[in-house]
């Protein structure tokens, strides 16, 4: 798939097929992550690839919109250290986001469905995952081939209107 096929393809996914998803391209998708740019290159971030049917409902607990985690044949935790100031948590928290995003697109590339989630629960996302406790998990991001339709590119998104949200040279 083109970038912008991916860009345009990418959606929130939140039903999965069961298939598994193969190691090499679990392995991929991270690697976009892993590539992503950040704040002085400082590269906040670990990630755990979950597939574990029983992890992933245990993870599916840790936040409202998690559910979906525990009928995703993989996630992918994305995790940080404990940031030393507020500064920081802020441009750790965008350089997790770019992440993030990355392995969303390098999903949809490969035809491969994600959706996202905060972690409210934090100490049972650490003891899931086994993350020390000077880290937090950031992000969940389950991982799996969409349930209802296939990924392609979206021709009418639901999105405010283009012109409404984009302004030159002043609001």
């Amino acid at each position: 798939m083109e970038t912008w096929d991916a860009l345009r393809s990418r959606r929130n996914v939140r039903t999965y097929r069961p298939d598994a998803i193969a190691q090499d391209d679990l392995l991929r998708i991270v690697e976009a992550g892993w590539r992503s740019p950040s704040a002085k290159n400082r590269q906040p971030w670990d990630f755990v690839i979950v597939t574990d049917a029983q992890q992933l409902r245990d993870l599916s607990t840790v936040w409202q919109g998690a559910r979906h985690i525990a009928s995703a044949p993989a996630a992918i935790a994305v995790v940080a250290p404990e940031p030393p100031d507020e500064r920081r948590r802020v441009v750790d928290q965008f350089d997790l986001g770019q992440a993030t995003l990355a392995m969303a697109v390098a999903a949809a590339d490969l035809g491969i469905g994600t959706g996202h989630s905060s972690v409210g629960e934090q100490d049972r996302a650490r003891q899931i995952l086994g993350v020390p406790d000077d880290h937090f998990v950031a992000y969940l991001l389950g991982v799996g081939y969409p349930a209802d339709r296939p990924l392609k590119p979206i021709k009418s998104p639901d999105r405010r209107p283009f012109d409404e949200v984009v302004h030159h040279g002043r609001w």
